[in-house]
């Protein structure tokens, strides 16, 4: 991947599209251009060892009898299995974060050194020290659920966690804009009441029953721009990051409110809580066979040699990875396809051609993304157009008109 990214991969803009509004050339200085390629190219890299590396450490945990040691020890802690887990699932956490760590952190110092992120390391840390908690805690319901379930159905616990795991989804998407997102930051009702009123109204034609709009002070994480619909039901939210109201006219705020607003009128949302439901149940009937067979073949190398047992963890997440990042090309393109649409349908709501085109500017600059990302980047990362596509989308809609 190192010799493909930096030496292989090609990532200028075709010869014929030179000198137009999609050649970054025309919009970027040589520095910004300069900064961007060498940004990129790390950042893809770091991607792609990251995923190996994951692989790498739970397959090392497993091979070396570490999952079973932490078995035996939670074991003996209590003889309650629920207290057993939270053992066995805390030293697992606190390991998987000493191992990762180093990668995370290099990526956090590049994203620094090329003032993408505005954070000190203590705020980085602590973000990190959320995400260790929120993750544990996920985790934790999750396995005591799934490994009661392994126990009481030996071979079709796959069938009961599927179903399980619909209502859990729901409910994490219900409490996420409410009780997680604020642990990370402050959200507030746009202070420029003027720009909400015209989003609103903007709302009002799209038929979207939108009451408020939320900003966030993303200013002390990073320089990026960004905005999203989170949430479902009443706790639904359009958010604004601080650095799109700061870095961008009205115009472009609008477009790319239209553009989230495509989301909500396209049901974007349910087709990717359909698409989970679907996905999910397939990965866990797949892991619930592979594992199976793994263990059948490898178990006593694995140390492990039956799925119920809390040392085979490490198996499932292992098995859970590969299996995502082989879907994740579908996923990526599926979503890629839904980011066009709702980009089509911003269009459609403001008819500005000229606000489309400086807003994905604009993103590229912040972001230092490339405009035309090599094909393997685009295929396992890229989970919205490329820019090349989203401002070619711009043109031709406005000359098709």
């Amino acid at each position: 991947m190192y010799v493909y990214l930096f030496y292989i991969a090609q990532a200028a803009v075709p010869d014929s599209l030179k000198g137009t509004s999609v050649d970054p050339a025309t919009f970027l200085n040589y520095r910004e251009l300069m900064l961007s390629e060498e940004y990129s190219k790390i950042r893809n890299l770091l991607f792609f060892l990251s995923t190996p590396y994951e692989w790498l450490f739970y397959f090392l945990i497993l091979i070396f009898g570490i999952s079973k040691g932490m078995e035996k020890w939670a074991k003996n802690t209590s003889k309650f299995h629920v207290i057993q887990t939270a053992v066995y699932l805390f030293l697992l956490s606190v390991i998987s974060f000493i191992a990762t760590f180093p990668l995370s952190y290099i990526s956090y110092r590049f994203s620094k050194a090329y003032h993408i992120s505005t954070q000190n390391f203590s705020l980085w840390m602590k973000d990190e020290v959320i995400d260790f908690w929120v993750g544990f805690i996920e985790m934790f319901i999750i396995v005591v659920v799934l490994y009661w379930l392994m126990k009481r159905f030996k071979k079709r616990w796959w069938l009961p966690a599927w179903l399980l795991s619909i209502p859990f989804m729901v409910f994490m998407m219900f409490i996420q804009p409410v009780v997680i997102d604020p642990l990370y930051n402050d959200f507030y009702p746009l202070k420029n009441k003027e720009l909400e009123t015209k989003i609103l109204a903007l709302a009002e034609k799209a038929n979207i029953p939108a009451e408020h709009v939320y900003e966030v002070n993303m200013s002390e994480k990073t320089n990026s721009l960004n905005a999203y619909v989170t949430g479902i039901g009443s706790n639904a939210r359009i958010v604004l990051w601080d650095t799109t109201l700061e870095q961008l006219n009205e115009e472009e705020i609008l477009f790319i409110m239209a553009h989230e607003m495509g989301h909500y009128v396209e049901k974007h949302i349910y087709f990717g809580i359909a698409g989970y439901i679907l996905l999910t149940g397939i990965g866990l009937w797949l892991a619930s066979h592979i594992m199976s067979w793994w263990l059948r073949k490898h178990g006593k190398d694995l140390k492990v040699t039956g799925i119920s047992q809390l040392s085979s963890l490490p198996l499932f997440l292992l098995i859970t990875s590969m299996l995502l990042f082989v879907a994740s090309p579908m996923t990526n393109w599926v979503s890629r396809y839904e980011e066009m649409r709702a980009d089509r349908y911003g269009m459609e709501m403001t008819r500005n051609k000229e606000a489309a085109i400086q807003t994905f500017h604009d993103l590229t600059k912040s972001g230092l993304s490339q405009v035309n990302p090599p094909l393997l980047v685009k295929i396992f990362r890229y989970d919205h157009p490329t820019m090349l596509e989203r401002i070619r989308m711009v043109e031709d809609f406005e000359t098709s008109k």
